[in-house]
Order: structure tokens, then sequence, then C-alpha cells
């Protein structure tokens, strides 16, 4: 029976030791801003809508910008990624906490430097995410996911109890300075940090078309789907506790800044609680079992806390569903890592992040819609409903398990010597490869040929098609193409160890008395009087077509 990798396995890798100690000091920091924006609300507005809105909008932007930044992750420099994304929520926060030290803070006002705050936390998560893969081996990453989470719930246990007492003590502006002062450090250990730069055969991709490969890799990914779409479910209706938390602290149990920073520890309480079970509950239940729970035992707890009106018991139920969210979301981010190749990790993870936090931030709008019509009681009724609805789902979208997919790129293309003088950017480029199959195994090639089409397209491939010889049957042609030559190059190297089975089937299917041919083209819509792709070494005039 196989060892059991031990939670804190990770720490024994240097740079994410110092990392993580550091990204608690900030974590803290954070945590305490957003008790106090979240109280402040309630003091400067009478709207039960606008003290949710302060959880939407710190979630808005990572719905909005990870995608962007899961791009910027995956082609440039993951740390000086993070470092930028530092400084600007440090100048916000310190332009926040000044603003509050004059009092000229409206509600909107707040709310802008709350969603500004956001951009920040939008910018670096994805390099940061992305960036467990660097720092720990792959056996390590799921322990490296859950002390991510942990990192942050350890500091919700007491950052928001700190922050109401600072808040009730000091007031919102010297809370807010405190967030500034906290990204210090791990602008410090970003510094220090020199991580191993992959080396680069290949030009960056273009924005663009970094964004587009991101979107058609998931597109393509149906498990991933499954992640994406489960992780909004549970933003939408998870987010109900933290969205309305302000208000149940106020309204229900009749307490101040520090009674709602008590229950937020609460939850904080109950997540690292969750990170610590991790990988035990991993070991014992499939993955759609734990999120199947996770998402009852949520429900539960929110509807406990819609009727209690006593803290004590208000705070039981909070505890339980803060280790239900850690279960649930690192189960969704280690789900996403372990099933995405490295080229577009940083891509996949923030688009798992859109999905999530679009819920949370579209969760913090609606659940603050109705309480404010049918008060926090009947919001939470409704979210835990969701929940129950979210449970039911996994009987449709079951979350796949982790698998033994080995990942790490194929490396069987060799860019072959050409006689054209090709640019990185000629094209477009046609490829097809023939085929000869036999009759009898035609339904077995059409099988395997329907995945070979999903990944093809999923790692850069557009208008694929199969076609058949009429006048001899066996031959069989696949056809793609790509825009340009370096874009045919990326192609291939995206193709990972994971899809060397289906090319091995494809070639026993072939019948052919040498390997399946490949003709590699160059699209030309008129003929030009002089081509532009000579033949190398040959610069006269081309003959005519």
């Amino acid at each position: 029976m196989p060892q059991r990798a031990s939670p804190l396995a990770p720490f024994r890798h240097a740079s994410f030791r110092a990392l993580w100690t550091a990204t608690l000091a900030s974590n803290l920091g954070g945590l305490v801003q957003a008790v106090g924006a979240g109280w402040l609300m309630t003091t400067i507005s009478d709207s039960d809508g606008m003290v949710a809105l302060v959880q939407g909008a710190t979630t808005l932007p990572i719905m909005i910008f990870s995608l962007a930044a899961g791009a910027l992750a995956d082609n440039f420099d993951r740390r000086n990624i993070m470092l930028i994304a530092q400084i600007i929520m440090m100048v916000v926060s310190a332009g926040l906490a000044l603003f509050a030290i004059a009092g000229v803070l409206t509600p909107w006002l707040l709310l802008a430097f709350t969603f500004f705050i956001g951009c920040g936390t939008a910018l670096h998560n994805p390099s940061w995410q992305a960036s467990m893969g660097d720092l720990v081996p792959r056996e390590d990453l799921p322990g490296a996911v859950s002390l991510n989470s942990m990192s942050y719930n350890l500091m919700r246990s007491v950052g928001p109890a700190i922050g109401g007492l600072i808040v009730a003590l000091a007031g919102a502006a010297f809370a807010f300075a405190l967030n500034a002062i906290s990204y210090i450090p791990l602008i410090f250990a970003l510094v220090r940090w020199k991580p191993l730069r992959p080396v680069r055969t290949l030009p960056r991709e273009d924005f663009g078309s970094a964004i587009s490969a991101g979107l058609r890799y998931i597109a393509m990914s149906p498990n991933l789907l499954k992640v994406l779409f489960r992780g909004f479910v549970f933003g939408l209706a998870a987010i109900s506790i933290l969205a309305l938390l302000p208000l149940v602290a106020r309204d229900f149990v009749d307490g101040g800044a520090f009674t709602y920073g008590f229950m937020l520890g609460c939850f904080g309480a109950g997540a690292i609680g969750g990170a610590l079970l991790n990988a035990r509950v991993r070991e014992s239940w499939s993955n759609e079992t734990i999120v199947r729970a996770a998402f009852l035992g949520f429900a539960v707890c929110v509807v406990v806390l819609s009727f209690s009106r006593n803290m004590w018991l208000s705070c039981l139920a909070i505890i339980p569903a803060g280790a239900c969210w850690v279960l649930t979301l690192s189960l969704f981010n280690v789900t996403v890592q372990l099933s995405t190749p490295r080229w577009v990790v940083g891509r996949a993870l923030a688009l798992y992040q859109t999905a999530t936090f679009g819920g949370m931030a579209s969760g913090s709008w609606l659940w603050g819609v109705v309480a404010d019509i049918h008060g926090a009681d009947t919001a939470l009724i409704v979210a835990g409903i969701v929940l129950v609805l979210g449970a039911l789902i996994g009987l449709r979208f079951a979350l796949p398990e982790f698998g033994a997919l080995n990942l790490d790129p194929l490396d069987r293309f060799h860019e072959p010597e050409l006689r054209l003088d090709l640019k990185p950017r000629s094209g477009p480029i046609m490829v097809m490869v023939d085929y000869e199959i036999e009759q009898a195994d035609v339904p077995a090639f059409l099988t395997a040929m329907a995945q070979r089409r999903r990944i093809r397209i999923r790692d850069g491939a557009r208008q694929w098609s199969l076609l058949r010889d009429l006048e001899n049957p066996r031959i069989w042609v696949e056809s793609y193409h790509v825009p340009t030559w370096v874009e045919y190059v990326r192609h291939h190297q995206r193709r990972t160890q994971a899809d060397a089975g289906l090319s091995d089937r494809l070639l026993a299917l072939h019948r052919g008395t040498e390997l399946p041919r490949v003709h590699r083209m160059i699209e030309r819509q008129t003929v030009p009087i002089r081509d532009d792709t000579p033949l190398k070494g040959h610069t006269g005039a081309t003959d005519l077509h």
C-alpha cells in the first residue's frame, strides 16, 4: 500500500516555503481590509444590496480579467507579473486609506477602490496558481494547492477577528493602511525568488491568439468544462454566506464589527480543518462524492444560518461551511492543474477562476437584491436550494477523477527540412495525412479519428476534415489548416504523452507499406508573377504556375 503523502510535504521546498509564509501577511492584510470595507459600507449606506456588492466588487474583476491574466501568465515571466500586481494593490490600498482618513469615502467610491484591489488580485492569481507547478514537483501539487488554500483560510480564522477589533477600536482607515503595508513581505519574497525559466524555442503567442488558444483548449476538454460549470454553480450559491454575513451579524444576532470579524474567523477555522482533511478525504471518497457532500453540507449550514438568531449557533453553522468551501474549491483547482499541460495551465486556471468568481460576483448581486426585497433570511434559504440543485447536477455532470495522465510534451515531432524559404509568419499552412485503411477497420478508424479531431482542434488546428478517395476507398486523408508555419510547429509541440496512445492506434490501423504520408502545403489564393516564397538559396525569378 503506497505511503500517504504528508499534507505538509510541499514545505520541503524552500521557494514554496518562503512565498507561502510571505503570503500569510498579505492574506492577513487583505482580510482586515475586507472587514473594514464590509463594515464601513453598513455605516455609510442603508441598502442591503450595497453591502452585498462589497463582495461583488472584489470578485467581479477576477471574472472579467482572469483570462487575460492567464494569457500573460503563460507567455511572460510569472514572477514579474505577480510583482506588478502586488505593487498595484499596495498603491490602491494606500489611496483607499488616505480617502478614508480624509472622510470623503462614499458607497460608490468604496466599491471603486475595492474593485481596483480586485483587479490586482485578478492579475496575480493565475500566475500564482500556475507557479505551483514551478515550485513543487507533480506529486506534491495537490498538497501545495491545499496549503495555498490553508494560507488564506489560516488568516481567515484570525484575520477577520483582528480586523473587527481594529475597525472597532481604530476605524476602517487604519485597517486599510494596515493592508497597504501587508503587501511588502510578499513583494520582498518575489524579488528574492529566482525561478527556472524554460527555454523558449518559439516566439511568444500574440495576445489575442493566446486567449483564443486558451478558450479553444477548454472548449475541446469535456472534463474541464464540467469543472467550470460546477465551479460557477458553487460560487453563485456559496458566496451567499460571505456576501450577507455583515447583515447576519448586524440584524440577526445584534452584533458589531467584532462580531462580524469573529464569525468570519469561524468560517476560516472550518476552512483550515477542510484543508488538513483534504488528502485523507480524497483517499476515501471519489471526487464527485466529495463535491456532492460539500454542496449538501454547505446547503444545510446556509439554511441553519437563515433561521438562527443565536450567535453561537450561527458560528457552529459557519464552521462546517468553511470546510465545505475549501474542500470543493481546492478539489476543483487541483483537477484543473492535473488535467492541463503546462503550456496552457495559466489560461485554464484563469478560466476556472472566471467561472467560479463570476458565479460569486453574480451571487453577491443576486443575494443582495433578494435580501433587499425579501430579507436576508429568505436569500439564504434560496441559496441553500440552489446548492442542493448543484449537488443533483453531479448526476449528469460528474466531476472526473484525477487519473494518471502524463501531460509532459510528447517530443516526437521533428521540424522537417523545407525547400521553400518560409518565414515563421508564412501561411496559411494546409496539412494532409494519407492513411490506407481496410474496410473491416473503418469503424475503429472513425472512432480514433473523432478523438484525433478533438485533439487537433484543441491544440490549434482549424478546418479539420476527413476525406475518402472515391476511386480507391482504402485511402483516407486527414486535412487541417493552421494560420502560419510557427503555429504548425507550436501545434505539434503541444502534443502530450497522454496523446501518444491515439497516434499508436492510428499507425496500427494503417495498412500501407510505409508510414502515413504527410503533405505540408502553403496556400495561395492568387498566382503572383514572382513567388514570395522562393526556393532556399535561389534568388532568381521562379517559374510561372
